[in-house]
């Protein structure tokens, strides 16, 4: 569980990638996830049935006017665009007018962003929170709750009202849905950790807070159910915002912007109109939906947090990760595993693959787990190669091996593609339904699914292509030179 009393640089919410931020290189290396210590056991899922009362549906346009109607009463400068229903994304918004490529739209002014340093409608029940010095997520998520329980009393009940009442993020997947649908993917790992924060988050502050004050955050409100909600909400739509010292907020109308994975421009505070713009990458004809990029996410980042996975082929970000370990019948592994743990790293590790190539870090940990014991000496160049530690910042390269590093590497392939195959191929899956929404559920999120594994099916059919065809070149340079000294050797007899 989030330690309450630790300042927000070092709790988990302050360091996850929120929306719309350049996320780190997915060359960086990777961490196994099970490697982190889970905070709780996950021992009820959200359930899917189960939705808060305020909110709407996802394509609700009345509610986003409403918004739009109450955001310019209230200082938004008029627009050049407008809320419609849209091709991508259940709405979004599109040109009103010409929009020339460099130019700076939104212009929401501060006073109608929610930060951790917005006013409270009940400023007791915020003073409770900041005296426990509750780091900025988890206060966003009860600031949300706190509002949206008011309905009609809070100042933000216009742009609640336009929030979605379940967002499609895998927080609302269930355990069984993730592991009938996403059994394949690395992501359902990362779901059920999310999941098991966000709940162990919730127990921590109840145990904390919320049990102390009760007249304050009575049950009925503040529980599991609207926890699971708020934090839906800011994985979907809080912002990083550079400009204003890295501050997260949520950005009403802004969020209405969808996710194009092609374009480059990101929301920030703009310090010459003292306001929330960003300045587009391209022009748009009126009528055409203008998009904003949400950072540079695989399509499994996507569905984690947004819910929906983008067009095969379309995402240029587009990674899978692939799982390498160490062999504990290999008579080094305790050395191979002493030096991987010197920099932080275990005998299981993820590393991101990409159509266009894998990280150095990955041939570095194939490296270490085929060396044999006569490079001893190696292993700790190769375990801080596969940190990204290395202090020359150079690649490494071990001819003598290379062979058999790329070899493990493909081996590591086959589970892992068989997986996939077997559950984009299968005609069925196991869960009942018990009724006709439910079973719309169901298709929904088997299809969501579905393009997911088609997508990171699709990088490791490549990369698998790439490595089978290198070893291939490898082998037949071998063979001719192998074929070329017997000749020598016949030609000197």
């Amino acid at each position: 569980m989030l330690d309450l009393s630790l300042p927000l640089r070092t709790s988990f919410f302050s360091q996850t990638p929120p929306l719309r931020t350049t996320s780190r290189s997915l060359f960086a290396p990777r961490f196994s996830f099970s490697r982190l210590t889970p905070h709780c056991s996950l021992a009820t899922p959200p359930r899917a049935a189960r939705s808060v009362s305020w909110g709407c549906d996802y394509e609700s346009l009345e509610s986003a006017y409403d918004l739009q109607k109450w955001l310019s009463d209230s200082g938004l400068p008029p627009q050049k665009m407008g809320i419609e229903r849209v091709e991508v994304g259940e709405r979004g918004l599109v040109a009103l007018k010409n929009i020339r490529k460099g130019e700076k739209l939104l212009f929401v002014p501060p006073p109608l962003i929610i930060t951790a340093d917005s006013e409270w409608t009940l400023p007791e029940v915020g003073k409770v929170m900041k005296q426990n010095s509750v780091p900025d997520w988890p206060l966003l998520a009860t600031h949300l709750i706190s509002e949206a329980s008011l309905y009609n009393a809070s100042r933000w009940k216009n742009y609640i009202s336009a929030l979605p009442r379940q967002p499609y993020s895998l927080l609302y997947w269930t355990r069984s849905e993730l592991d009938a649908f996403l059994v394949a993917s690395p992501i359902r790992d990362r779901a059920i950790q999310r999941i098991t924060d966000v709940t162990g988050t919730y127990n921590d502050m109840r145990d904390r807070i919320f049990s102390k004050h009760p007249d304050l955050f009575p049950e009925e409100i503040y529980n599991m159910e609207t926890f699971m909600w708020s934090f839906g909400i800011l994985f979907s739509r809080l912002v990083r915002l550079p400009s204003m010292d890295e501050k997260v907020a949520l950005v009403p109308w802004a969020d209405m912007l969808n996710h194009n994975s092609e374009v480059e421009t990101f929301l920030d505070f703009d310090k010459s109109s003292e306001a929330i713009v960003f300045t587009t990458d391209r022009p748009y004809q009126p009528g055409e939906q203008v998009f904003i990029s949400y950072g540079k996410k695989s399509n499994g980042e996507l569905l984690l947090s947004y819910g929906f996975v983008a067009k095969e082929g379309s995402n240029p970000n587009d990674s899978v990760e692939l799982a390498l370990s160490l062999d504990k019948s290999d008579e080094c592994y305790k050395e191979k595993l002493e030096a991987l743990r010197r920099y932080s790293l275990s005998e299981s590790e993820r590393f991101p693959l990409q159509i266009k190539g894998w990280p150095v870090e990955m041939m570095a940990y194939a490296y270490l787990v085929v060396s044999p014991p006569s490079m001893s000496q190696r292993f700790e160049e190769m375990a801080a190669a596969a940190s990204n530690k290395n202090s020359t910042k150079s690649t490494i390269s071990y001819p003598e091996i290379e062979e058999e590093a790329l070899q493990f590497i493909l081996d590591s392939f086959e589970s892992s593609i068989s997986k996939y195959t077997k559950f984009i191929e299968g005609q069925s899956d196991d869960l009942v339904s018990v009724n006709a929404k439910q079973a719309n559920r169901r298709l929904l999120l088997k299809q969501l699914a579905k393009d997911l594994c088609i997508s990171e099916r699709r990088i490791l059919y490549r990369t698998q292509y790439i490595l089978r065809r290198r070893l291939r070149d490898m082998r037949s340079g071998e063979l001719r030179a192998l074929k070329l000294f017997s000749g020598l050797k016949k030609f000197f007899k």
